[in-house]
């Protein structure tokens, strides 16, 4: 299998796509893939996980830190930057085996050629650490000088985040950004270690927000000069004196050395390889595909702590405001608990420990119980505004009802926990806040029921399903079949309380009436009202759904005066017609396979996906999975490709009106994963068994995985639709 990407010449309407393609992390940063010498015009990003800001009324944001492998080249005067100076050379490549990127470029000038290769990584080994390795070769003798330091002038959608810049020199240099609201530190240290024996002179200067050094030299003809960088980042979320830690730090990894990093660095990913690669044999690009996907996954997993989550954008920037999302248990938890339970618990505890802002939520709108943030920042506080989107005629912000309607996730979090214990069989995360979690979440959707004078069920009015282009809706197939569940969890929660820590267990008998809860509870659970499939076999979405205009999606993008108007919304192209921006009655019923027979699955992955735009990268992989559970894996496989590669192909949609959404795609890597793991290898859980039963694509001759489940290891290997499943 081939691990390395390419990107051959330099086209400047590329960089932002390419920042997100050729990205490196390691769950605590994150390294868009740009150049060196590229500055913030340029979406240059060190994007920090769970450290935000605000500035103003501007949207709160996570921070970026100050760019540590910022460099150029100035050659007998001349300033050597692909964007400025075109090159006779140039291409980018990144190994995600081992999350390296790496850079050549040769430029021609009027006394020769020079050419600077440089190779840089985050480490999984220590996340505080970066280091980047260059080399500089001529075939003259160069008056050189190679300018590096590190950038101040940080790029921000909403900022700028940093009121004030420190800069300090020492036996490293480093700059300390102070944020705006909360007056976090960030501290970034850079040393050096040249490497090379020759005449040289060094000037430090500071200017626009930058501390650079000035490496000047003369170079021997075809000599390779080789200079080693080492940077290293704290905040005050991390330490009491990150500038003190960052600096210690950066001299102490100068002093083991850049190639005894990277082996370190390299051993941590090949541990992770050994359980999150999958070989497939007789589709190689398939194979690569998918496990780019989950190099992705990898590099933003939260090792590092033991309560963070993941944002919708992974650590590609602040778009989304690096808000966590429903994304995250429903389409990427499946991956961290198959791969690494640790880091899923992680994720999972991140949700247990922001209880307190689900319900202060809750209690603003006026409901007992926890209503989850829909965009999730620390604590819980949700940055979801209530203006999201920009009329592109008027210029003005459009109201959206995303925050206050989209009263699913809360569900997710219930699903999240519950798949965890499922698959881990880890109950103690249930004595840590997670039955509290599931109690408070039960209590909200029963404070949110209705029931009309005439009617015999109880039900759910004016919500938003994830099809987000129609808004305020009734009874949402999807959210009232998740309510359900999360009925159904606290009644399994409250009838197994003597299985919970006994101090833990008091508490909730002291704070609850779990008596009066669990008969609320299960009045609730039978008596929800779940759509169900009319005389044609399709369940409704929502109420009156099948009022509206039946149309092709083709026939609503003609209806567009402007490629960046929004769909959705009171006046949106598809608000009243059929057309749905992403799988909605498909994700209820790949969830909750055994809700509907196989046939009415199967006219319903038939009625809705000509309706639907697949407006968002979580849609194709829910298409993919029911399509396997109705034995079309020819319908699955184009769907599955387009989830696998939703980062690797141009053209995604990077615009909602007039704000920008691009970057990374977590959420279709990990449900990816899902129809590689779930659809076409057939694996699913029976009474702590892993069992399968699989239909791979007709060009897949093997599969080969691992899988994590309930403390164990097992080997799966498929071979003509047989499973061989090994423990190891």
């Amino acid at each position: 299998m081939n691990w390395e990407l390419t990107e051959n010449g330099f086209n400047s309407e590329k960089i932002a796509h390419l920042g997100n393609k050729f990205l490196t992390g390691n769950g605590y940063m994150g390294i868009r893939g740009t150049l060196d010498e590229f500055d913030s015009r340029d979406l240059v990003a060190v994007n920090l996980a769970g450290i935000y800001d605000q500035v103003g009324n501007s949207w709160r944001e996570p921070l970026n830190a100050p760019n540590g492998f910022y460099s150029y080249l100035i050659v007998d005067g001349n300033v050597l930057k692909v964007q400025d100076n075109a090159p006779k050379e140039h291409f980018i490549k990144l190994d995600y085996r081992h999350g390296i990127f790496k850079r050549h470029t040769e430029w021609t000038t009027k006394r020769g050629n020079i050419v600077l290769e440089s190779e840089r990584f985050v480490s999984m080994d220590d996340v505080h650490i970066g280091v980047e390795k260059y080399k500089i070769t001529a075939d003259f003798h160069a008056d050189i000088n190679f300018l590096t330091g590190i950038d101040g002038d940080v790029w921000d959608i909403n900022g700028p985040h940093y009121d004030e810049i420190i800069m300090d020199e020492d036996d490293c240099i480093s700059i300390v950004g102070i944020s705006h609201e909360k007056k976090y530190h960030v501290a970034v240290s850079v040393s050096e270690d040249e490497n090379f024996p020759c005449e040289k002179k060094i000037i430090l200067k500071k200017e626009d927000k930058k501390i650079i050094k000035s490496l000047n030299f003369v170079s021997d003809i075809n000599k390779c000069y080789e200079i080693h960088r080492f940077m290293a980042i704290y905040t005050s979320k991390d330490c009491e004196n990150p500038l003190d830690n960052a600096k210690e730090t950066a001299i102490n990894i100068r002093n083991k050395g850049y190639y005894e990093l990277r082996d370190e660095h390299c051993k941590c990913w090949e541990s992770i390889w050994s359980n999150s690669e999958v070989e497939i044999e007789g589709d190689d690009d398939a194979m690569e595909v998918l496990n780019y996907s989950c190099y992705h996954l990898n590099s933003i997993s939260p090792r590092h702590t033991d309560s963070l989550s993941i944002a919708a954008r992974g650590l590609s920037g602040q778009t989304y405001k690096g808000a966590v999302f429903w994304d995250t248990e429903m389409f990427i938890l499946d991956f961290l608990l198959m791969t690494n339970p640790k880091v899923a618990r992680n994720v999972m505890k991140y949700r247990i420990d922001t209880l307190d802002g689900a319900k202060e939520k809750a209690k603003s709108y006026g409901y007992d119980g926890a209503f989850y943030a829909w965009e999730s920042q620390e604590g819980g506080f949700d940055a979801c505004s209530d203006y999201n989107v920009t009329d592109v005629f008027t210029k003005r912000p459009m109201r959206t009802y995303f925050k206050d309607k989209q009263i699913h996730i809360s569900a997710a979090i219930v699903y999240g926990i519950g798949r965890y214990i499922d698959l881990t069989g880890d109950m103690t995360i249930l004595s840590e806040g997670g039955a509290e979690t599931i109690i408070e979440c039960a209590k909200f959707y029963y404070d949110f029921l209705l029931k009309k004078v005439s009617g015999g069920y109880y039900e759910l009015h004016d919500v938003i399903g994830p099809d987000e282009y129609h808004e305020r809706v009734n009874n949402n197939g999807y959210t009232n079949r998740m309510a359900k569940y999360t009925f159904e969890q606290a009644v399994k929660v409250i009838d197994s309380i003597d299985e919970l820590n006994e101090q833990y267990a008091i508490k909730l008998c002291k704070e609850y009436n779990l008596k009066q809860l669990k008969e609320k509870f299960e009045m609730a659970e039978r008596n929800i009202y779940i759509p169900q499939p009319n005389e044609n076999g399709i369940i409704p979405q929502f109420d009156g759904y099948f009022d509206l205009e039946d149309v092709s999606v083709n026939t609503v993008r003609s209806r567009l005066l402007d490629p960046k108007e929004y769909w959705g919304g009171a006046n949106g192209v598809a608000a009243h017609t059929q057309v749905i921006k992403q799988a909605d009655v498909v994700t209820w019923l790949t969830m909750f396979p055994d809700d509907v027979s196989d046939e009415i699955k199967l006219k319903n992955w038939q009625y809705y996906e000509p309706r639907t735009e697949h407006g968002s990268s979580l849609s194709a992989c829910m298409y993919a999975l029911l399509a396997c559970k109705c034995g079309m894996k020819e319908k699955a496989y184009p769907l599955f490709m387009k989830s696998a590669s939703a980062d690797l192909n141009e053209g995604g949609k990077e615009w909602a009106g007039l704000v920008y959404i691009g970057g990374t795609h977590p959420a279709a890597e990990g449900g990816a994963y899902m129809v590689a793991i779930k659809g076409f290898a057939g694996i699913y859980f029976e009474d702590g068994k892993i069992k399968a039963k699989p239909d791979l694509p007709k060009a897949w001759k093997k599969m080969r995985f691992h899988i994590c489940y309930r403390n164990k290891k097992y080997k799966i290997e498929i071979e003509d639709n047989n499973a061989n499943i090994v423990e190891i």
